[in-house]
């Protein structure tokens, strides 16, 4: 998985994809999805043509599994090498990539790329993620609105009275200089909402920079220091007060809507969040370890067409 090159073998050969995966998975041999073991004497390799490629047994529990079992993967019709090239060509594209553009180059319906794309993105979803910032840390915060103008409508889906943020998604960002970013669709800006926010994603030992939104004035209280440019007063920075870190996130999250999707509906957009903070968060990476982190996070989170009644974790697309 660390090559990073379209020749990888493991982009269209299911052999060399099945051992890539099981690399990135299970660096120190399989572990029993079912069971958790991992005595790998209590666990053995299907041996002959009697047996499907990659399959393992475990003594422990009498299980069978494969690498795919437990994952986003999991009982999908598509090939293991398709799966990782597609890793690899949505952790390589800066801007995004389109579902129609994945279909055209791995040769599936967009259905298949679409359910594809949105599986990777849980895959790129950070689990029991912390708080960002802390002692001596920087973290900005700032809202931005996602939605075409009105007078790019068709004249027929035009409202009238619709200016500014009106009719558009609300997107909040917060960003840690030199560090991580946290994004997410809310529902308006509020200082309940962004109270709420605040609290669950960012130390109250750090740093906070705002502008003047009146829902960041007492939750800024209760951070070690808390500073506003006022952008009302063209006023943008103030020594190292300023959220243009932030606004940089919002300039790439809006060129990946206008040049690359063209239009995402609410329901999912914060699916495409995940996307472009895993994306932020792991740019010095190369596209190769992109992939392997992507590789290493569908574990535990297969992803389904609907909602299943079993104990194990499933997320719906609808």
């Amino acid at each position: 998985m660390a090559q990073a090159a379209i020749q990888n073998p493991a982009f269209f050969d299911d052999g060399a994809a099945r051992e890539a995966l099981e690399s990135v998975r299970w660096p120190d041999g399989p572990v029993c999805p079912h069971c958790g073991n991992l005595d790998q004497e209590k666990i053995a390799k299907g041996q002959g043509t009697a047996h499907r490629a990659g399959l393992y047994y475990c003594a422990a529990c009498n299980g069978q599994f494969t690498v795919t079992v437990g994952t986003v993967m999991e009982r999908s019709k598509i090939s293991l090498s398709k799966w990782l090239f597609a890793m690899h060509l949505v952790g390589a594209s800066k801007k995004g990539m389109s579902a129609l553009q994945l279909s055209r180059m791995l040769g599936v319906t967009y259905k298949t790329a679409w359910f594809l794309c949105h599986r990777i993105r849980e895959a790129m979803t950070e689990v029991n993620p912390t708080p960002i910032g802390g002692e001596g840390k920087i973290v900005e915060a700032d809202t931005t609105y996602i939605g075409g103008r009105e007078k790019n409508k068709h004249v027929g889906k035009r409202k009238a009275g619709n200016i500014g943020g009106a009719g558009k998604q609300i997107v909040h960002t917060l960003v840690e200089r030199d560090g991580r970013a946290r994004s997410e669709h809310i529902a308006n800006i509020s200082g309940a909402t962004l109270r709420t926010v605040l609290d669950e994603r960012v130390s109250r030992k750090s740093t906070l920079m705002t502008d003047t939104a009146g829902g960041y004035l007492h939750v800024g209280k209760e951070f070690t220091r808390h500073e506003m440019v006022d952008h009302g007063k063209d006023e943008y920075v103030r020594g190292d007060a300023y959220t243009n870190t932030a606004e940089g996130r919002f300039s790439l999250m809006k060129r990946a809507v206008y040049g690359t999707h063209h239009s995402i509906s609410a329901a999912h957009l914060s699916r495409y969040l995940v996307e472009w903070d895993f994306k932020y968060n792991t740019r010095k990476n190369s596209d190769g370890e992109r992939a392997a982190l992507i590789a290493k996070g569908i574990e535990g989170k297969r992803l389904t067409y609907r909602p299943t009644n079993g104990n194990h974790r499933s997320t719906a697309v609808h």
